[in-house]
């Protein structure tokens, strides 16, 4: 009998054609990763960031949305409140990795933490949707994950360079509509995997409280509020 994991699944294994096979997966994404990545190199520029301090946090904290978050609030007289609120606002926005990581827990449990973290360490958005819709179609190759998101890495840390070098030229992304790339290539991974049943609600939930938030509450915390909530849900119904 083949073993299986705790969700049902077959149990997790890693290899390289697992890494190529996520890596093409997020290749219709790169496109809107390059834009952003170089709209985030632009904003860092004009707060006097330097290239190699730009790249630097890129490379170490990749975290997209965090990214620019702490460049609308970040000044070049740094204070200790100025860094904790630099520090309290990227934690919210990042809180839903937290989630998401927790999502994937029945597949990867089993797999040794070589494998594991590092494809934590780079998950993004959407690594994580693409591996969700693998593994709920029947993948078991953790090495997808770690492909999806390296790839993404990959793209993203030296096009920030790019975007710090010619500043102005990508410095507002949504004059191009490029900030739907990326939304819409998640929405398509993720439609298939949902189902009309009870577990739809979480979705819903999360979206709708994710949607009030944003216009009554100042900031980010719209995005984990809305994962929360999806989570809280979906705990709660449980399966059908």
């Amino acid at each position: 009998m083949q073993p299986v994991a705790s969700d049902g699944a077959p149990a997790p294994y890693w290899t390289i054609a697992g890494i190529r096979a996520g890596a093409r997966m997020m290749i219709p994404a790169l496109p809107g990763v390059i834009v952003f990545a170089a709209a985030f190199g632009a904003l860092a520029a004009q707060k006097g960031l330097t290239l190699f301090e730009t790249v630097l946090m890129s490379a170490i904290v990749f975290a997209g949305v965090s990214q620019f978050v702490a460049m609308e609030i970040w000044s070049p007289a740094m204070t200790g409140a100025l860094i904790l609120a630099i520090a309290v606002s990227t934690l919210v926005v990042n809180l839903r990795m937290v989630l998401m990581s927790a999502s994937l827990q029945p597949w990867i449990a089993g797999s040794p933490g070589w494998q594991i973290y590092p494809s934590l360490i780079l998950m993004t958005d959407g690594s994580w949707v693409a591996s969700a819709r693998y593994r709920k179609e029947g993948g078991a190759d953790v090495g997808y994950l770690f492909g999806s998101s390296l790839v993404i890495w990959l793209v993203w840390v030296p096009s920030t360079a790019i975007g710090q070098i010619f500043g102005s030229l990508l410095a507002d992304p949504k004059r191009f509509g490029v900030d739907l790339i990326v939304p819409l290539y998640f929405i398509a991974l993720l439609a298939p995997t949902l189902e009309m049943s009870r577990r739809s609600l979480a979705w819903i939930s999360a979206g709708v409280t994710a949607i009030a938030v944003f216009y009554l509450v100042p900031g980010h915390w719209y995005v984990i509020v809305g994962a929360l909530t999806g989570a809280i849900v979906g705990g709660l119904i449980g399966d059908d």
